[in-house]
C-alpha cells in the first residue's frame, strides 16, 4: 500500500498529504462520473453540482450559488444559461427585488438530476463496496468537515 493506486511508484512522501489522496480518491470519482452521467446524460460536473444545488434549494440566486461553489457569479450565469437553454433550469423574477432573479428546476430538470443522482449513488456503492457503510459514512463526513475548514490568506 506504499506506491500509487495506477501507476505502481513509490508515494511514501505523499501518504500524509491530504491535497494527494484527495485528488488520487478524485480519479476514481471522476471514472464513475464520466461513466455515469458525463458520457451519457451529457452533464458536466459543474453542470451536475449546480443542478442538484437549485433541486435541493428551490428559489435560491445565481449568486448564492458562485458564493457556494466559490466562482464569480459571471462563471454561473454563464452555466445556468445553458441549462436553461436545455430546458432544465427556470429562472423566474423576485417579487420582492426586481434585481434577483430566483431558480427552479423544470419538470424535466427535476427528471434528469434525479437519474442522475441515482446512477451515480448507485456506481458508488459498487466502485466502494469495499468500504463498510460505516465507513464510507465516516469518509463523508470527514471530507465534508475538510470543505468547511477554508481558510484565507
Amino acid at each position: 500500500m506504499e506506491t500509487t493506486p495506477a501507476g505502481r511508484l513509490a508515494e511514501a512522501g505523499l501518504k500524509s498529504i491530504v491535497g494527494y489522496q484527495l485528488a488520487q480518491a478524485a480519479i476514481t470519482t471522476n471514472h464513475i462520473f464520466r461513466a455515469q452521467v458525463g458520457d451519457p446524460i451529457g452533464l458536466g460536473r459543474v453542470e451536475f453540482t449546480l443542478l442538484m444545488l437549485i433541486r435541493d434549494n428551490p428559489g435560491c440566486t445565481g449568486t448564492r450559488l458562485a458564493r457556494a461553489l466559490d466562482v464569480t457569479a459571471a462563471n454561473v450565469t454563464m452555466s445556468i444559461d445553458r441549462l436553461q437553454a436545455r430546458g432544465l433550469v427556470q429562472r423566474e423574477p423576485s417579487a420582492a427585488d426586481r434585481r434577483s432573479v430566483h431558480l427552479r428546476l423544470s419538470a424535466q430538470g427535476q427528471t434528469l438530476i434525479d437519474a442522475a443522482a441515482e446512477r451515480i449513488a448507485a456506481a458508488e456503492a459498487q466502485t466502494l463496496a469495499p468500504l463498510s457503510a460505516a465507513e464510507r459514512g465516516i469518509l463523508l463526513e470527514l471530507l465534508h468537515r475538510v470543505g468547511l475548514c477554508r481558510s484565507g490568506p
